[in-house]
């Protein structure tokens, strides 16, 4: 779709260790982490469902993004937000995706109205990545789509206001 994108996935996000507000410095992944969101003009997040809502190493990383409460851009404020969920059953599906738009929305982001959710209760994916199902990938198609036109449409409506600081000359770019 023409965007530039950069994945952290399950291992990056596992490997983090758990955040802690009052520690003074970070590691190196978890500045690259915090840069690149700093960096970018959307997000899609993944999470499994567990208990009804996201996945604790999923939270954490977002947690990291409190690093970013004083900056004059901070969370992921007019930030497209995809949201992508696994669980092992609709009702599960359907409270995660609940709590991570809540998530969303305290991070000031802007989820997309197409939540995508997969019910894992049945393989989802080959052995080589592609999708087991048209239905699904259409539904992945569709977060991803929604994502990046929101962001465009953000990116050029700030274009249009002058007096924004910042802006961004350079293309599109997603988390």
């Amino acid at each position: 779709m023409g965007a530039r994108t950069r994945l952290f996935g399950g291992a990056f996000v596992c490997g983090l260790p758990l955040y802690d507000p009052g520690r003074q410095s970070r590691g190196s992944e978890e500045e690259g982490f915090i840069e690149a969101v700093r960096d970018c003009d959307g997000i899609i997040v993944s999470t499994p469902g567990y208990h009804g809502s996201i996945s604790g190493p999923i939270k954490n990383v977002l947690d990291l993004l409190e690093d970013t409460a004083g900056d004059a851009h901070p969370y992921l404020d007019g930030r497209a937000f995809g949201c992508i969920v696994t669980a092992s059953g609709w009702q599960a599906c359907g409270t995660t995706l609940v709590s991570l738009r809540l998530i969303a929305h305290a991070l000031r982001a802007w989820p997309t109205p197409f939540g995508a959710v997969l019910n894992a209760s049945t393989p989802l994916f080959e052995a080589d990545g592609t999708c087991t199902e048209a239905r699904t990938k259409g539904h992945l198609d569709i977060v991803a789509a929604q994502v990046v036109h929101f962001a465009r449409w953000r990116r050029a409506g700030k274009a249009q206001a002058p007096h924004q600081s910042q802006q961004k000359s350079d293309g599109l770019r997603m988390g």
